[in-house]
Order: structure tokens, then C-alpha cells, then sequence
């Protein structure tokens, strides 16, 4: 079993999803998921007021 959360979350995803992972690229699938991680918690941290709105929806 992994010993770090992130690597047992991979771990577990790949199975769930019969993706095979080779062992040599787990360090890269990792930092990947390390950035994408750190980028969501800036966005989700980020302080809106309380009037804000959603933006529009366009169409084409």
C-alpha cells in the first residue's frame, strides 16, 4: 500500500478506471496532480464579494 495519500489516490483512480500506470511515470502523473491541486485550492481560496455574478453563458 502507498504510503502517501496522493499516491494511494492515484493508486486507487488508476484501478477504478483500468488505467495501467507505469511505475516510471508515477512520479510525473504525481507532480501533474501536485500542480493541478495547488492551482485548485488558489482558485477556490480566492475571496469573492457577495455581489458578484456568474458570468454569461454564449451560445453559438
Amino acid at each position: 500500500m502507498a504510503a502517501d495519500p496522493l499516491d494511494a489516490y492515484i493508486d486507487a483512480v488508476a484501478q477504478a478506471l483500468a488505467l495501467p500506470i507505469e511505475e516510471s511515470w508515477k512520479p510525473m502523473v504525481r507532480a501533474n496532480l501536485d500542480v493541478s491541486l495547488r492551482l485548485a485550492r488558489l482558485v477556490d481560496e480566492f475571496p469573492l464579494p457577495d455581489e458578484t455574478e456568474p458570468a454569461s453563458v454564449f451560445t453559438a
